[in-house]
């Protein structure tokens, strides 16, 4: 399958799910986001593939100067409908992440949540985000990893998309690696992440 078909299943795919009345993965943040963003200086921050906004309206309602996109125009709407309830704002994009426009080296920091993306394009996807981070910038970033396959509490259902340790360290392998986990947990986030999961989660420094 070509990236532009992907592209066009994927904004489909998104928009149905957004689409719903219910906000698919609740109103609150992710709970390792929330708990790394107070560890840093606030900033200019990046939430790509953000979805509904869960994450950065928190992120914007705490001080951050937040910058958001994603390819569904369902997210978009909800996005903001989130960050009014909260009387805060942030920038929003809709587009394929690849597309994003932004000055090089000019983020703070960039959260990737739950953000699975084909083997094809995944490794040239992380190293896009990189070169907009800044030198002792971070992402934040948490997945579910391999083990999480055949789970019913989220994420994708191909071996490939899921994250390892391995897969991780050789895309930031530039970086400094500041914390890097994979544990289980239970999720508890909206209609779509609930239950037993595998996850990994880690922190990324620029040098």
């Amino acid at each position: 399958m070509g990236h532009s078909f992907y592209i066009r299943d994927m904004k489909e795919f998104w928009n149905e799910r957004y689409n719903e009345t219910e906000y698919a993965y609740g109103e609150n943040p992710n709970v390792y986001v929330e708990e790394k963003l107070k560890q840093f200086n606030k900033g200019k921050i990046l939430f790509p593939c953000e979805g509904e906004g869960r994450n950065a309206t928190y992120a914007a309602k705490n001080g951050w100067v937040v910058f958001a996109c994603d390819i569904s125009e369902e997210g978009k709407i909800k996005a903001e409908k989130l960050a009014q309830k909260y009387d805060t704002n942030f920038d929003y994009q809709v587009c394929d992440i690849l597309d994003y426009q932004a000055e090089e080296n000019s983020f703070d920091a960039i959260v990737l949540v739950f953000a699975h993306f084909p083997e094809s394009i995944r490794k040239k996807v992380h190293h896009k985000l990189l070169s907009l981070l800044k030198p002792g910038g971070v992402i934040i970033l948490e997945g579910f990893n391999k083990k999480q396959l055949g789970n019913p509490s989220g994420g994708p259902k191909v071996l490939e998309m899921l994250f390892s340790k391995e897969m991780l360290l050789e895309d930031f392998e530039e970086c400094e690696v500041l914390e890097l986990v994979e544990k289980p947990t239970i999720l508890s986030e909206g209609n779509y992440h609930n239950g037993t999961a595998e996850i990994i989660s880690g922190i990324f420094l620029k040098k």
